[in-house]
């Protein structure tokens, strides 16, 4: 007498089910997608238990095909089911893994296996994932055979507090695995098309594991994942053709990478790594949001391409990075604050900065590419990060003064110091020819001194907090004093000055028109005084030793709100023909030092020109302008 089976049984579902289940689908996930994700996870996840059973009781996965993931749909009912040949469930598995919210059957498969499982491919942790199938199906039916077993069992629920199990034939089951059937209610009748099961695989699956196919209408299948990942493969392993051809489909990129970073870390930690430098800048570089591109795995399932992993000054990078052990809330869509997630960030921007400063060794052509695309976006780094500023400082190339077109190092720049010269000089600007421009650049060249063009809006921010290099504070043409007294004059510039013929104001005249420029000048200027930065323009305006720069203060009296600009100080070039004449009209005093007094709106409105702005008060410019002209041609 053959042993009956047990009869259909109706249970409850435990821990308040409604609830959980209504908190499940409308709370949970944001994206209906997802649940096809989890299914396929769960599956692969099956399969990978098999595997690693296998390995120490190889009878337990004999006679059985190799492992694959099968999705299958019919658009008239409509329904989707998702087959896989893995470890398969019995009754007791079903009713705890299926019958009890967050009862996390790869949790304790794991706990049992111990060591044994270590390193295989498992993606579930909290139990969840299988609940979103109720997202988008009206009721959802079970069919599993566990490997190695004579019995095969249907479970079945509406999801609305309770699930029917109950025994099948073998025929009726799969060989070994897992069925599952969605029937779609009908505002979801959309994921039994073809279109839309290919994308969201694509999307969030193509690397699982285990291969995945569809079944067509027609009785034939098309294989949508072939259960590889190129990041899990070995460097040597991949050729550039494949590098090439992925980069262009995880970065959306056209052009060629000008960096691979591909290993795996190892450890506390374990990840790995597949990231590309583009060759060329994108569209959206400077986009407000400052998003990254870096499409974050765990277990080669796709979680989001919007964690931040990797600093924003870094969100040029393209790529990969998949965990091994990322903590993940329940529904994977939204990463916990965790030390991993700080480590994996940590770790992945040492190794991209190591990989740029190598090829700035080994290939400064190449590296001057990506600075030129990407250097405005490094820099956002030498502000954000100081922790990184070392760093970075070896990897800045700069265009200067005396270097035409080519990029300078910061070492380069120190390398051809001037004699006396103690600091790193800049010049800040809205554009290079602005800056070349500038009256603040001549007693710089008279000396031959590098200075560094900084035209990029960070640069107003970064340099004022960075202490120095290589122990060479920065220091600003336009801030405070010139200090270029003790940098001995090029000898070509030095010999024009012996055959110039125009005579420097005398320290007497000049000490009388700097204060007879400041009393007509008031408030407008801080201080007057005598240049030696200056050494063909007549005047130009600096900022104080402390306090912003000329083009910062610029930036922030542009912001909204951000009030007046500060008085600044006027410095006036003794050797200048306008200053010496205006000097001796000073020292004349009477009816002359009136003149000068005429003339005061005249100098600072043309220090302000000279300066890229327009004068402060126009029309007193062009008054003064106007009367010194009609003196002129009477």
């Amino acid at each position: 007498m053959s042993e009956q089976k047990p009869a259909a049984e109706t249970r409850t579902f435990e821990a308040e089910v409604s609830r959980l289940l209504h908190m499940m689908v409308h709370s949970v996930y944001s994206n209906r997608d997802v649940f096809l994700r989890e299914l396929i996870s769960n599956a692969a996840d099956a399969c990978e238990k098999l595997r690693t059973l296998s390995l120490s009781d190889p009878a337990i996965a004999e006679g059985g095909d190799a492992f694959r993931i099968v999705i299958e749909a019919d658009k008239e009912a409509p329904s989707l089911a998702i087959a896989d040949n893995g470890i398969g469930m019995d009754r007791q598995e079903l009713i705890d893994n299926l019958g009890t919210i967050a009862q996390s059957g790869t949790r304790a498969f794991l706990e049992q296996a111990g060591e044994g499982a270590k390193g295989s491919a498992l993606i579930g942790q909290f139990g969840v994932g299988f609940y979103s199938a109720f997202m988008v199906a009206d009721s959802v039916t079970v069919l599993s055979r566990k490997a190695g077993s004579d019995e095969a069992w249907r479970w079945h629920s509406d999801g609305k507090g309770a699930y029917e199990i109950e025994p099948v034939d073998l025929a009726e089951a799969p060989a070994r695995g897992t069925r599952i059937v969605l029937h779609l209610n009908p505002d979801n009748a959309s994921y039994a098309e073809t279109e839309t099961i290919e994308r969201i695989v694509t999307a969030y699956s193509a690397h699982v594991p285990v291969p995945i196919v569809l079944k067509l209408a027609d009785g034939t299948e098309e294989q949508l994942a072939d259960g590889s990942a190129l990041w899990r493969k070995s460097k040597a392993s991949v050729t550039e053709e494949e590098y090439k051809d992925f980069y262009g489909h995880v970065g959306g990129r056209f052009d060629e990478p000008a960096v691979t970073i591909h290993y795996r870390a190892e450890g506390r930690t374990e990840y790995s790594v597949l990231l590309f430098v583009p060759s060329s800048r994108p569209f959206d570089l400077f986009e407000p949001e400052r998003q990254g591109k870096v499409k974050l795995y765990v277990r080669r399932v796709f979680i989001t391409d919007e964690a931040e992993i990797l600093p924003p000054w870094l969100r040029f990078v393209r790529g990969v990075i998949d965990s091994e052990d990322l903590p993940l809330n329940l529904s994977r869509e939204m990463l916990q604050k965790n030390p991993v997630i700080e480590a994996i960030g940590k770790g992945v921007t040492n190794r991209i900065l190591a990989d740029l400063d190598k090829l700035a060794t080994d290939n400064a052509d190449s590296f001057a590419k990506v600075w030129e695309s990407f250097g405005a976006v490094l820099k956002e780094g030498l502000y954000e990060a100081p922790d990184r500023r070392d760093g970075l400082f070896k990897l800045a190339r700069f265009k200067t003064t005396t270097g035409g077109d080519a990029w300078r190092s910061l070492n380069d720049v120190v390398a051809g110091f001037r004699p006396n010269q103690t600091a790193i000089y800049y010049a800040l600007g809205d554009d290079a020819a602005t800056i070349a421009a500038s009256p603040h650049l001549e007693g710089y060249a008279k000396r031959g001194v590098e200075v560094l063009v900084l035209a990029d809006p960070v640069d107003a921010f970064w340099v004022r907090t960075a202490l120095g290099f290589d122990g060479k504070p920065f220091q600003s043409v336009t801030q405070g004093a010139a200090s270029v007294d003790l940098i001995p004059v090029l000898e070509a510039e030095a010999a024009k000055d012996a055959a110039s013929e125009d005579k420097p104001a005398s320290e007497a005249a000049l000490a009388a028109l700097t204060l007879r420029l400041k009393q007509a000048l008031g408030d407008k200027v801080v201080e007057v005084r005598g240049s030696n930065r200056l050494a063909t323009s007549p005047a130009c305006l600096v900022a104080p030793e402390f306090g912003p720069d000329r083009q910062l203060e610029k930036i922030l009296a542009s912001r909204d709100g951000a009030g007046g600009r500060a008085a600044q100080i006027l410095e006036l070039n003794p050797a200048h023909p306008l200053v010496a004449g205006l000097a001796a009209q000073a020292a004349a005093g009477g009816a002359a030092a009136e003149r000068v007094d005429a003339a005061a709106p005249l100098i600072f409105g043309l220090a302000r020109i000279l300066d890229g702005e327009a004068p402060d008060e126009p029309a007193a410019f062009a008054r003064a302008l106007a009367g010194l002209m009609e003196k002129t041609i009477g």
